[in-house]
Formats: structure tokens, sequence, C-alpha cells
């Protein structure tokens, strides 16, 4: 596959350091909670400069899902690290689009997007504890950035816990449990609306606190939904006691987002606004750092 590194007219470097020095400009936001007593059972801080391949892996174009309008590949065009970004601990993983029609292998879906998506799968999973990431997003409508923990197997029968997922209004993010019975259009799914003043494009901690018999979602250490065991199996059955890997990734456009906007030109999901903002290189989600700790001790 024709890769974008190899495609002479993309200007990376320049749209690199274009993206970098406009996120420069933005005011940070801080948060913090005390940890002590609980064991770190994965941290990646992003501070290498290169994705840490024992940890995570790419995906690649075969994976399609939800009508996306994006091919994912492993690409320093679209999985890249910047230094020196405000509110950030050193180093940010990003994660952007990148629009590319006619690059895209698979003919019958003939994607005008690229993008990335990393999982620890294979790597490291966990049960039970708290997964936590730092990250800001771009104000694009029809992006799909998102934040999740997915187990191994079939799904939706291994469970699936959205810890953030962003279909391009800066306002809300929602977060969401999918699993037998209650995927897809789930019925276990919240939107938080950010206070007037604060949206996505500021830095957030975004966590779920994962337990036998809850789970917690939160945003900058509040909770901001609760959902029991008796809650899901009034839906089906209960499937969080099985191991689930992380996952990041930023897709565009597909059903969430057409469900939100219902723009189907000129792509699916996602307005022409959009398109012209990924042609500038500026649209990006940031991970400061990602964070698994387990259980609090009893």
């Amino acid at each position: 596959m024709r890769t974008l590194s190899r495609t002479k007219r993309s200007p990376m470097k320049s749209i690199l350091l274009s993206l970098a020095a406009a996120l420069a400009a933005i005011p940070a936001a801080a948060s913090a909670h005390d940890m002590s007593g609980r064991e770190l059972l994965f941290a990646d801080e992003f501070d290498a400069g290169s994705l840490d391949r024992e940890k995570w892996i790419t995906i690649g174009p075969d994976f399609w899902v939800n009508n996306e309008q994006q091919a994912y590949v492993d690409d320093p065009g679209v999985i890249n690290f910047l230094q020196d970004i405000p509110g950030a601990d050193d180093g940010v993983l990003m994660l952007r689009p990148v629009f590319s029609p006619g690059i895209d292998p698979k003919k019958d879906r003939n994607a005008p997007f690229v993008s990335g998506r990393i999982e620890s799968k294979g790597k490291f999973d966990f049960t039970y504890g708290r997964a936590e990431a730092r990250i800001r997003m771009p104000d694009a409508e029809g992006a799909w950035p998102a934040f999740w923990l997915l187990g191994n197997g079939k799904w939706p029968d291994t469970g699936e816990i959205d810890i953030m997922e962003y279909v391009g209004e800066k306002d809300w993010i929602g977060v969401a449990l999918h699993g037998p019975g209650y995927s897809g259009e789930t019925p276990l799914v919240n939107k938080y609306f950010f206070p007037e003043g604060i949206d996505v494009t500021d830095w957030h901690d975004y966590a779920v606190e994962w337990g036998e018999d809850k789970i917690e979602f939160l945003i900058d250490d509040r909770v901001i939904y609760r959902v029991t065991r008796p809650m899901v199996e009034n839906y089906g059955k209960w499937r969080f006691d099985n191991p689930k890997y992380l996952i990041l990734n930023f897709a565009m456009g597909g059903a969430y987002p057409f469900k939100t906007n219902g723009i189907k030109e000129p792509y699916n999901g996602v307005p022409a606004e959009t398109v012209e903002k990924v042609k500038t290189g500026k649209v990006a989600m940031l991970v400061d750092w990602v964070r698994v700790w387990g259980p609090e001790k009893k």
C-alpha cells in the first residue's frame, strides 16, 4: 500500500510544525488526584518520541466497522509525537486524520481519510482497576476519537467500556457500556456536558473505575456516570469480569457522528467544513499519558 510518508506532495513536516505552533497557543487545564496505595499496572507517558511497540500494536487498513470514513494506517503522518505542548508533561501522542482520497486499498470502502489506531491487545490487559488518560481534542464536527477498553473474543459478548467518545460537538462527550443485549444502540450510555467556558479542546483526565459489581466513569476525577451489575442485568449478561485491553483511535464519520449530525455530504457524518479543517493538518487528538492502576485495596 502507498503510505503517507512516501507521498511526495504530503508536506508532513511543515504540517506537524504548524500544528505544534497552534497548540502552543492554547492554555492548559490541570487536574490531579491521589493514587498512592494502588499498584500501577501500566503507564505510557509518550515521552520517547516514538511508539513503544512493547506496549502497543497498530491497526491496518483491513479493519473496518461502523461505516467509518477512514482507513487505519501505521504511518507517522497519523501517529506521531509532539513536544513542548502547554499542559502536557514532556511529550504527547498525536493521533490525527489526513485527507487522502484514492489511497484506500479497499475499493468497496474507498475511504477519503487515513488515520491512526493503537491497542494494547496481546501486550497488556487487566481485570478491575482504574484506566485513565489525559486527552485534548479538536473542534471538528464529525470527528470520532475515542479511548476505550475491549475484551478478547467476539463482540459484543466480550464486553466493551467506552471511557470517552467524541463526535465533534465540543461541549459534550459520551460514555457507554456494550455487551449482549445492550450493544450498538445501548441503553447504558450517558452524555456529559461541560460547564460553560470549558470544552473538549481543553485538557481533561478521562477515567473509568471498574469493579466487580459497578463501573464508574470520571472526568477530571468527578464521577459523571455509574452503572451497577443489576442495571446491566436488566438488559443482558454482565460481561465485565474478563480481561480487557486499551484502545486509542481517531475515526472519521460513520454511524455515531451521522446519528448525531445527520450529515450525508460530502461524507457520511463529515461536513465540508471539517474536511477543510483536516486539510490544514490541525485536527488531532493529543494524549499526554495513559495509566492503569489496580483496584483499591480493601
